[in-house]
């Protein structure tokens, strides 16, 4: 069943629920999944309203009646239809067990998107790549010419109409410019629990400090390394016998199942972007 997402965020005040049902409700729309969450702190209203979307929707006259409606409640929003295909693409440099695990969640059906290119600074993964049938594109990279590549790279996002580009183990700085220009549509996975363990060696790091957790974080890319807003984390124990090499080897898994989840959410429209935080909304809704 086909189905519409809005994502909508404002200044809380009385009657939200009220108002923004009702625009609905009164234009026949059946309302599938309805979920908010109101930052009492911040007096910010967040919600996410899932639309069936019925026999004779003409998407821009809704567009623009939703638009005039929003003016009158000041909201800041965003809205999404099932049937356009989202369309991912993997940035790559050696790492495999990221890029692999989301090209078999792709293949089984687990992603309800399309990964239709790879990019790598190293030709490592080509292999990969040609295992499941996806046009492999190798970029390197110097200092020198980061700006070429980066150029090479949104020709081909064009070229291919990407909607969200994976950091996917991509052990690249990305230019202020490019996450400027794809701000909220670049998906990054560290092996470390930020805030704590930024930039080389998270692992390395860990051990150095004794911890009994380690972790690992999506979160969006700015163009502040590792500081973009969080999307999801997890984290498994480990004992003080536990060497670095133990400290990937445990790490790659959850770092595996982070990205993974990130993504779906991302994909599956059920997230708003709040300044440094992230509203990330229950699967299966």
């Amino acid at each position: 069943m086909d189905s519409i997402v809005f994502l909508i965020q404002c200044p809380d005040q009385k009657g939200l629920v009220a108002g923004i049902t009702g625009f609905f409700s009164q234009r026949n729309f059946n309302i599938l999944h309805c979920q908010q969450y109101t930052d009492v702190q911040d007096n910010q209203y967040f919600m996410r309203v899932k639309l069936e979307t019925g026999d004779t929707l003409n998407r821009n006259e809704l567009e623009q009646q939703f638009n005039e409606f929003s003016d009158t409640l000041n909201l800041t929003w965003s809205v999404h239809y099932s049937d356009k295909p989202y369309r991912v693409a993997l940035l790559v440099t050696r790492a495999s067990h990221c890029p692999y695990d989301l090209l078999l969640r792709e293949l089984e059906g687990e992603l309800n998107c399309d990964i239709p290119l790879i990019i790598g600074n190293h030709a490592d993964l080509e292999p990969m790549a040609k295992q499941f049938s996806k046009p492999f594109y190798h970029l390197p990279i110097t200092k020198d010419t980061k700006p070429q590549q980066e150029a090479q790279i949104n020709a081909l996002l064009d070229e291919y109409q990407i909607d969200l580009v994976v950091m996917a183990r991509y052990m690249q700085i990305l230019s202020e410019q490019f996450v400027q220009q794809h701000a909220g549509q670049v998906i990054n996975i560290h092996h470390g629990f930020l805030p704590a363990f930024q930039g080389a060696k998270p692992y390395h790091q860990a051990y150095d400090r004794g911890v009994k957790i380690i972790g690992a974080t999506s979160h969006y890319a700015t163009a502040d390394l590792d500081e973009g807003p969080i999307i999801e984390q997890d984290v498994q124990r480990v004992m003080h016998g536990n060497g670095p090499e133990d400290l990937v080897m445990i790490g790659k898994d959850i770092e595996r199942l982070v990205l993974a989840r990130a993504v779906k959410a991302h994909i599956e429209h059920r997230i708003i972007i709040s300044g440094r935080r992230t509203i990330v909304f229950s699967e299966g809704a």
